[in-house]
């Protein structure tokens, strides 16, 4: 077992906590920004999204419908995206994590092959999760999955912190992928049936906006920390989340409504709105799912969904294309990445700044999504994303050329920051924000699983791939290939993608299966 004591470096706790209430202190203003400047809101957005029953339109115009109040909502999504903070961590712990274990003097020895391993098996637990997890929210609950998925989490790092030989962390990341796949599958789903349409795309976001503080929480501390306080500081985030989930989620109104528990599903709806929201519209909406939907649909039944294949279709590819963007190398390998570009900044500073651009970028697509829509941060993300992947292979086709770079030597930071911010305002949250939508919810938790599952594989190739990649053929081209990537996935939502942008589940549903918007809007009886 490691020795548990903190390194010398590890006195600077008071850093962190000026350095978190100045994290918050710049969210407010960024969401003052985007809201007040950037759309000519006339009241503070901030108390408005918090107080207001009459909230403005995604465009700055006042709605004409009824609107709750919101503080339940977002405290509601918040607690749940504790968990998403949790995989951020699992995500960016083999930044600091492998360069000690393969340090001369690591008690565990591995071989670089190994680390690959250790990085990449997260995804395989993720297949393992995913389907399972959907499927059992759809017939027990949201709520109860989710409380449980603390648990194997907790698992994950004890056998971290226990581990003795390299099959120790080969079992610790299969199970912390398991409840990855897991938490995929079911906490954007649950986020998007608690929220309303007008702060929908905003609370689903958070999912990201909390993975990415979960990977900046693991860059700022792995450089002061040694291996077995890393898993320390990282294991107790599953305690929080299971205490929050007990204490403050109730169940999915979609869900109570499906399974004939109205009255609890009018509570829940009471308790998330306000007392003076009138809910008789979202309960009508829940009937006319209920009464036009089969629950808990089969593969069978969902093959012959026109909508649920193109939502699928959709899913998968924003998913696969996130994947082939080459983010999760990045960010498993980040101080790996920076050590090997010989830029003045030093590579655990590198990873610190890009850990703080992917926080800010994420919680600015948080404000903007419902606003700007998710198609055109999806092409601005993902065009500059294949510019920065360009210019950083480019670098290192000429450093491993032999040409001088040292007047460049900016480049990969630079390349990397803009790439990781322009990741993060697009490719990074939106995906999870439209997978919570796009699904009609008796396939939502078998088609989210299955989606997930293929996603899990596609990252699982990329991420395993990266170090035959760079042994036969170098950095430079292997960046050169993500670039190549986010080029078709640009392609890919401009041509492919719909936008879902301030509409309700059920207008999605009738795009997604081809219906004409006056055909929408008729009743069953035609008027």
């Amino acid at each position: 077992m490691h020795s548990v004591k903190m390194t010398p470096k590890m006195g600077f706790g008071h850093v962190y906590l000026t350095l978190a209430a100045c994290m918050s202190s710049l969210f407010q203003f960024l969401r003052w920004f985007i809201g007040s400047v950037i759309f000519a809101h006339n009241r503070n957005p901030l108390l408005l999204s918090l107080t207001s029953s009459n909230k403005s339109a995604s465009d700055g115009t006042p709605s004409n419908e009824p609107q709750g109040k919101k503080f339940r909502q977002y405290v509601t999504a918040l607690s749940a995206t504790v968990g998403p903070f949790a995989v951020g961590t699992v995500l960016a712990w083999t930044s600091p994590a492998l360069p000690m274990l393969l340090s001369a003097d690591s008690t565990i020895k591995i071989t670089p092959d190994q680390g690959s391993w250790v990085g990449s098996l997260i995804a395989i637990g993720a297949i393992f999760g995913s389907i399972p997890a959907g499927k059992t929210a759809d017939l027990i609950g949201r709520k109860p999955v989710i409380a449980f998925l603390p648990l194997p989490f907790i698992t994950s790092w004890l056998l971290i912190y226990f581990a003795k030989d390299v099959w120790y962390l080969y079992v610790a990341r299969l199970v912390a992928g398991t409840c990855l796949g897991a938490i995929t599958a079911t906490v954007p789903m649950y986020i998007g049936e608690i929220a309303e349409k007008s702060i929908r795309g905003e609370l689903c976001s958070y999912v990201q906006v909390n993975v990415t503080l979960g990977i900046l929480y693991v860059y700022s501390i792995g450089p002061f920390v040694n291996y077995a306080w890393l898993a320390i500081m990282c294991g107790i985030l599953p305690v929080i989340w299971f205490i929050l989930v007990l204490l403050v989620l109730p169940e999915s109104p979609t869900y109570l409504w499906r399974s004939g528990k109205n009255k609890e599903a009018e509570d829940v709806l009471v308790m998330l709105r306000g007392k003076d929201y009138d809910i008789s519209g979202e309960l009508q909406a829940l009937q006319k799912e209920l009464e036009e939907k089969k629950p808990n649909g089969k593969l069978k039944d969902m093959v012959k969904s026109k909508a649920t294949l193109r939502a699928a279709f959709t899913a998968l590819g924003l998913f696969g294309f996130l994947s082939c963007s080459g983010i999760n190398v990045v960010i498993f390998n980040a101080q790996t990445i920076f050590s090997s570009t010989g830029s003045i900044v030093s590579p655990k500073t590198s990873s610190i700044v890009i850990g703080i651009l992917q926080v800010i970028f994420t919680f600015t697509s948080s404000q903007l999504v419902d606003r700007a829509g998710r198609r055109v941060l999806l092409l601005i993300s993902d065009s500059v994303m294949a510019v920065c992947l360009g210019s950083l292979g480019f670098y290192f086709w000429q450093l491993e050329h032999g040409v001088d770079t040292s007047v460049f030597s900016l480049v990969p930071l630079i390349s990397l920051g803009v790439y990781i911010s322009t990741f993060s305002l697009g490719f990074g949250p939106i995906p999870g924000v439209m997978v919570g939508e796009l699904f009609s919810p008796e396939f939502k938790g078998l088609a989210i699983g299955i989606v997930c599952v293929l996603a899990s594989l596609i990252e699982f190739s990329v991420v395993k791939s990266y170090q035959t990649l760079l042994d036969n053929y170098g950095r430079g081209v292997t960046f050169g290939v993500f670039a190549g990537c986010c080029v078709m996935g640009t392609l890919f939502v401009l041509f492919l993608v719909p936008e879902t942008k301030n509409k309700s589940l059920q207008e999605i549903q009738d795009e997604l299966s081809g219906k004409k918007k006056s055909e929408q809007k008729q009743g069953p009886s035609g008027s």
